[in-house]
């Protein structure tokens, strides 16, 4: 779990309660609301197909729980993968394949033991990173076009404000009411701009990038492995997708 994200958010609110002494009242206007995030989330609906729109709830919650990638336990395990394939033949991983649970892992390692051509191999298994890689980029677009929305709809909203209070100078009474809702989805824009959508399709791509360079080194173990690469290089190899941290950390265990 990342908590990053919920205490920015608690982080963020709380300092806008303190700039606002903890009066917010007069900040909260239920039809300023209405216009910024039912008009983000209605253009939303114009701008993708019903399903991803419904799914963005998902992709946000990813910036919460992101996917558990241990690169070094991936390495450790593709290691053992290749010394038991050197000594006991590709055949013998069979055992080894049910146990494993990253899903691409074992789809890679049984098209090995099943003898598919290494060109073969490598062509399915980049075609489903590629397939991986547009789906993470059409959930940060969603959030990156959300981020766009927000302000533009606080505009909007600001501009409304703007034509009722001129149509009515006549009625000073509705001067106040009407300039609160051309400011206040100003700010509702904004927040909803860059409190989650902006940030949150920022966190989306770092972690899409890290299961990304996971899935490249797996599909480079999986082709050394049916290469018979030796398991020392294989292991020098593979490291060369870690971090400085990763590493050392990695090199530190083995001295153990």
């Amino acid at each position: 779990m990342d908590i990053a994200t919920p205490v920015g958010i608690v982080l963020i609110f709380t300092l806008m309660l303190v700039g606002m002494g903890f009066n917010i009242g007069p900040f909260f206007d239920v039809p300023s609301l209405a216009i910024v995030v039912g008009g983000t989330f209605g253009a939303l609906f114009v701008g993708y197909p019903l399903k991803q729109v419904i799914g963005i709830i998902k992709v946000m919650m990813k910036t919460i729980k992101p996917p558990k990638i241990d690169n070094s336990n991936t390495i450790e395990a593709l290691v053992k993968f290749s010394e038991k394939a050197r000594k006991e033949g590709l055949l013998s991983l069979e055992a080894e394949i049910s146990q494993i649970e990253d899903s691409f892992l074992k789809k890679g390692l049984q098209m090995v033991v099943d003898g598919t051509d290494p060109e073969l191999v490598k062509n399915i298994l980049d075609n489903e990173l590629s397939a991986m890689e547009l789906r993470h980029s059409t959930g940060k677009s969603l959030l990156k076009f959300g981020a766009a929305l927000g302000p533009a709809f606080g505009m909007i909203g600001t501009l409304i404000g703007l034509i009722l209070m001129l149509g009515n100078l006549s009625d000073p009474g509705s001067l106040g009411p009407n300039m609160a809702v051309a400011l206040i989805t100003t700010l509702y824009g904004s927040m909803i701009a860059n409190i989650f959508f902006d940030p949150m399709a920022n966190k989306v791509d770092y972690y899409s990038g890290l299961e990304i360079n996971g899935k490249e080194l797996i599909i480079e173990g999986i082709l050394s492995i049916q290469n018979g690469d030796n398991p020392k290089i294989l292991k020098e190899k593979l490291k060369t997708f870690l971090t400085p941290e990763e590493i050392k950390k990695m090199e530190a265990q083995e001295g153990e």
